[in-house]
């Protein structure tokens, strides 16, 4: 639906071939060979016409809303005719968004106000 609207209604984009790869139940998984994550975002950077947004296509946790906000990064760069795709992957890393880890087994106090959980 969504290249149906650019390409008809805004008439400039034509759509060559596309893939769409549906996986049940993928998640991000942050282990093994995470931490070279910089090393692949540069490697698929380069390729021009791919735009990874998404929770799947970052492999990050985002919520919805910092999926959503790939997402809209990515047409605003395809409007503009850019492939600068770090505005993309800068979305979600300031760490007032990331949740807290809790570990309830070293926590020896608890109250009605702050639960473990």
């Amino acid at each position: 639906m969504t290249a149906y609207v650019i390409n008809y209604r805004f008439g400039f984009l034509e759509i060559l071939d596309f893939h769409i790869e549906k996986v049940k139940k993928a998640y991000p998984a942050y282990f093994g060979t995470y931490d070279r994550m910089g090393e692949l975002t540069a490697w698929l950077n380069k390729i021009e016409n791919l735009f990874c947004i998404g929770r799947n296509g970052q492999h990050r946790y985002n919520n919805m809303d910092h999926s959503m906000m790939t997402a809209f990064c990515a047409v605003d760069l395809l409007l503009a005719g850019s492939a600068d795709k770090e505005h993309i992957w800068s979305v979600n890393t300031e760490k007032a968004y990331h949740e807290k880890k809790i570990n309830c087994l070293k926590t020896t106090t608890f109250s009605s106000e702050k639960p473990c959980l």
